[in-house]
């Protein structure tokens, strides 16, 4: 009992190997450079400091799991947009404290999911936004400028080094699957299946729909030839 319950706070093995973790970690310490140099010739360095944080989070996004729903170019632009203008407003009616951060990165939370851009580190910015530094905090209702630019330039870094890498970003939606015909008995798995199956399970999911699918069919056809395999070596 307490061995499985252990098992479960272990992590699971990742199914990347060393030169994508190598090409991933080069292309997030140049993402993150080029974000904050460009942000701090226009802002200044300490306001581009000042975001490195939540920046250097999406990086991870966008060069390590660019297939995730999580790291798509609307994620990021449109959950800093949420992010900074809800906790420019909650700045602006109730202050700049620690109670009015944490509204904030709330409030900014049910924004993203209504627009659906979801971007983890968008609750950081909203906290940052509000617990403002001096010169961040006098930019007012500018300082939307010097995030926008911030994430625009990674996600310029994200589509140029991935794609360069061979790593396709953003993620392409695949073509609908011909209907494979059904064997008699064996219904099988729609994309219809899989949207309310992941509906049915009521949580943030990092996995599109179509990445499932995909993931699904794959197995199939593997199944598929390993049962073919098994019948001719026993017809042998």
């Amino acid at each position: 009992m307490h061995t499985r319950w252990i098992s479960r706070l272990l992590p699971a093995a990742t199914n990347t190997r060393p030169t994508e973790w190598s090409r991933a970690a080069i292309g997030v310490s140049l993402g993150t450079l080029l974000s904050v140099w460009v942000c701090s010739l226009f802002f200044g360095l300490p306001v581009a400091m000042h975001l490195i944080g939540p920046l250097g989070a999406s990086a991870v996004l966008l060069f390590a799991v660019s297939s995730g729903a999580l790291a798509q170019p609307w994620s990021i632009m449109g959950g800093y947009l949420c992010a900074t203008l809800v906790s420019l407003a909650v700045a602006h009616f109730f202050g700049r404290n620690l109670d009015s951060a944490c509204l904030a990165v709330g409030l900014a939370l049910i924004v993203m999911c209504l627009l659906r851009c979801l971007h983890p580190p968008a609750g950081a910015l909203a906290l940052l936004v509000v617990l403002a530094d001096p010169d961040s905090a006098s930019l007012g209702w500018g300082l939307l400028a010097p995030v926008m630019l911030a994430a625009a330039c990674m996600l310029v870094a994200a589509l140029a080094y991935n794609n360069l890498t061979r790593v396709r970003y953003p993620k392409k939606t695949p073509e609908p699957n011909p209907v494979a015909p059904q064997v008699a008995g064996d219904p099988g798995i729609t994309a219809q299946d899989l949207q309310q199956a992941l509906e049915q399970m009521d949580a943030f999911i990092d996995v599109t729909p179509e990445d499932l699918e995909q993931l699904i069919r794959a197995s199939e056809h593997y199944a598929r030839r390993r049962s073919i395999g098994e019948v001719l070596a026993q017809a042998r």
